[in-house]
């Protein structure tokens, strides 16, 4: 991957004919999107019939509580074959949505798209250049972001993190604007795994990962679906979801701790044989290194819990999403093409 963005050339660069027969498959979540999904379309549609490749859009309605769903049926109606509607019977989160509809993807070149239009879809061409180039998954990165000062800070620390636990560095796991080679999603759909980051995830399958330099817009309409908790709770996934390095910290910090202990206790008792005993200052250091002690315990049992929790959550194998309908898919949305991903 090249810091700057830039794409070197790799050898086995498809053909204009090859690229014209490999079919896009378009994901996007939904979730109280009604405001931007009209504009959405009107700007997603000819961008794709613009590429000259065949295409489909697999729209996940993810329990939404406005019009969404009812646009997004309004819009199927009129794409047969080519656009269908994933009705979730609840919101399961952007993660989950994105796992149900690359279940349903049909295409060789996979690409994932907010509904929010914070990412422009006349970038997807961009992406596809960089997959025919010869890369597994392309990121987009939102260099100059519109956001609040909060989140830009939040979201660079979220990135370095990731970098750290992945072993993949990017300058912007958060953007959901990116493409996957189908063998790639394939796997991440096959890894089931609750609390999933598809963004890491792939990036740890993949052979060549790059990113380039996407524009970014301010939101149009609706509201964001990340505040700062959110984040906070994505960022504790990654880190127990991919990485030990949190409880083996915990347990060198607790090593660390009994060594000083044991240099403590030494020195107070030669301190003892060699000037009697004195108890000025003694207590409150011992209360401070007692203090530490209990804080560092609270953590690791705090890490412990967290760990468990994960594990708890994959046995019970309760289902990652429910499928209600499908609209759109060429039947009538019968329950045959329903689905509980378990």
């Amino acid at each position: 991957m090249s810091p700057s963005g830039k794409i070197a050339p790799i050898f086995g660069t498809p053909t204009t004919a090859d690229r014209a027969s490999r079919l896009v498959s378009v994901v996007i979540p939904v979730y109280n999107e009604s405001a931007n999904l009209r504009a959405l379309w009107s700007r997603l549609k000819p961008v794709l019939e613009g590429t000259g490749r065949p295409w489909e859009v697999i729209l996940i309605d993810d329990g939404s509580r406005d019009d969404s769903l009812e646009i997004l049926r309004t819009i199927a109606e009129g794409e047969a074959g080519r656009v269908r509607i994933v009705e979730l019977a609840r919101n399961f989160g952007q993660h989950s949505a994105i796992l149900a509809g690359f279940r349903q993807v049909r295409g060789e070149v996979v690409v994932t798209l907010d509904a929010d239009l914070q990412n422009p879809p006349e970038e997807i061409p961009r992406l596809l250049e960089a997959i025919d180039a010869g890369n597994d998954v392309v990121g987009g990165w939102r260099e100059d972001r519109h956001d609040e000062s909060w989140r830009r800070h939040a979201s660079h620390l979220h990135n370095r993190l990731t970098s750290l636990v992945v072993g993949v560095p990017m300058h912007d796991y958060g953007c959901m604007l990116r493409a996957y080679r189908r063998a790639i999603t394939d796997t991440v759909v096959e890894c089931d795994e609750k609390a999933a980051f598809i963004p890491a995830l792939a990036n740890s399958f993949a052979r060549r990962v790059t990113e380039i330099r996407v524009a970014h817009s301010a939101r149009a309409g609706g509201e964001s679906k990340y505040n700062l908790l959110r984040l906070a709770t994505l960022s504790l996934n990654l880190i127990t979801g991919f990485s030990f390095l949190p409880i083996q910290l915990v347990s060198l910090t607790g090593i660390a701790i009994f060594i000083l202990s044991l240099v403590f206790a030494l020195v107070l008792f030669a301190h003892r044989i060699i000037y009697g005993p004195q108890q000025e200052g003694a207590m409150w250091t011992l209360f401070a290194l007692l203090f530490m002690l209990v804080g560092t315990l609270f953590l690791g049992l705090a890490l412990q819990g967290e760990y468990t929790g994960r594990i708890y959550m994959e046995v019970r194998h309760r289902p990652t999403y429910i499928v209600r309908k499908i609209h759109g898919a060429g039947d009538d949305g019968d329950p045959a093409a329903d689905e509980t991903r378990d």
